[in-house]
């Protein structure tokens, strides 16, 4: 017995109707954005100026030495061009960051006495401080490197988890739920939900996901979510309990039967996505996974997986969203956060992040757009892990749809 049924047009319409959707909702946000930014008239150099000598504070994630790395190439790149000077507030969890700010609200520390100047967030976490106010006025379209964002042909450059961005957070580099494996033990990877199923049944305890909250455990919850709903378009809304329940039935039923075949008898889930990778390099899974498609490729390039490792993505698309940079509504340099944002999205920094042995982190710039000699920048080989193919990208469903997965999940198989 199949996994799951469903009609493969139907499916496909599906797609098209949010696709359609999620294009025009994206073409009028661009359009409004180039509107508000020939209104503005803003001085960027007169912004340049007030920035000088201002110190950011910007709060990042901290679990990445090749990540890092990068942001203090940043911060040598914008003292030297800017005289600004950037501080790395390492931080396991945006949320925390989130509640810092939340709380210096309430606590009446208003205007420029907060403590954090710039952010790295999306998702739920960017729903909650626009909601709460907690972002300060619209500024990414008075970035003057925001002319080269891709926002029609990645929409999500301007939609965070079906929540408009409306310029308070500035795109930072795409993602998109991946899987590898070493093509020597795995010929033929599996392309879509019912394949996973049939290799965890044909090789018992050898596939697995992160266990939830973990950010990639909730995001394969959402890919079998969005595989197994009769209705993609009800995930664009905020949830409700009735429509929770009618719309993630179908997930619950797939992960029932998938779950005894996966490692551990689905028991016990990995903590996180990089252990599942270090488990597939002592060869004791088969699969990976991850939201970076360039995460194998950089872990060949750094020689802990070997070069028959592949990439891959699901036929008919995987879930995919951008990652944003936020100014908070008390940010003390405003100025300075703008100007490391902007050069955040140029060429220059988009491309050495892109590079597979800097980050790896897919641009989220029109690279075609580019003029000559920055858009050579892009330019190399493709290097052995690196994902030749991409699938469609799959729109996240609304932020509120997060927290409720996670529970469910957590009152379902939590052990």
């Amino acid at each position: 017995m199949p996994f799951f049924r469903s009609s493969d047009f139907s499916k496909h319409s599906q797609r098209m109707a949010v696709k359609g959707w999620f294009l025009s909702l994206s073409l009028v946000l661009a359009t409004t954005l180039a509107h508000a930014s020939d209104a503005a008239g803003r001085d960027w150099r007169t912004l340049a100026a007030q920035a000088k000598g201002q110190t950011v504070y910007f709060n990042a994630w901290a679990g990445s030495e090749a990540i890092n790395a990068y942001i203090q190439w940043v911060a040598a790149a914008v003292q030297a061009q800017y005289g600004v000077t950037l501080k790395h507030v390492k931080i396991a969890d945006i949320a925390d960051v989130v509640n810092r700010v939340r709380a210096e609200k309430q606590a009446g520390r208003d205007r420029t006495s907060g403590t954090v100047d710039l952010m790295w967030i999306n998702g739920e976490n960017f729903a909650a401080m626009k909601l709460d106010g907690l972002l300060g006025e619209p500024f990414t379209q008075n970035l003057p490197n925001f002319k080269w964002v891709d926002t029609v042909n990645k929409p999500t450059t301007l939609i965070d988890f079906s929540v408009p961005t409306d310029g308070l957070e500035a795109p930072w580099g795409m993602a998109q739920l991946t899987f590898f494996s070493d093509s020597k033990r795995v010929p033929n990877p599996p392309i879509d939900l019912e394949t996973f199923a049939a290799m965890a049944q044909q090789f018992p305890g050898r596939l697995t996901y992160p266990r939830p909250p973990d950010f990639h455990g909730t995001t394969f919850l959402k890919q079998v979510m969005l595989a197994t709903a009769s209705d993609m378009a009800v995930f664009t809304k905020p949830a409700t309990d009735a429509d929770f329940q009618a719309a993630t039935a179908p997930m619950w039923r797939y992960l029932d039967k998938l779950h005894p075949a996966l490692w551990r008898e689905g028991q016990q889930f990995p903590n996180t996505a990089s252990a599942m990778t270090q488990m597939l390099a002592d060869g004791e899974l088969l699969v990976s996974l991850t939201f970076n498609p360039n995460e194998a490729a950089n872990e060949i390039a750094s020689k802990r997986l070997p070069e028959s490792v592949q990439s891959w993505q699901f036929k008919a698309g995987t879930i995919g969203n951008t990652h944003f940079v936020a100014i908070p509504f008390n940010a003390p340099s405003r100025a300075g956060a703008s100007v490391v944002a902007n050069f955040l999205l140029s060429p220059e920094a988009q491309a050495r992040k892109a590079n597979i042995d800097v980050w790896g982190d897919p641009t989220v710039l029109a690279v075609s757009r580019l003029p000559t000699a920055q858009r050579a920048l892009f330019q190399g080989g493709v290097k052995p892990g690196q994902l030749t193919q991409a699938a469609p990208v799959l729109p996240e469903p609304h932020a509120s749809w997060v927290d409720k997965i996670e529970k469910e999940w957590i009152r379902r198989y939590a052990r």
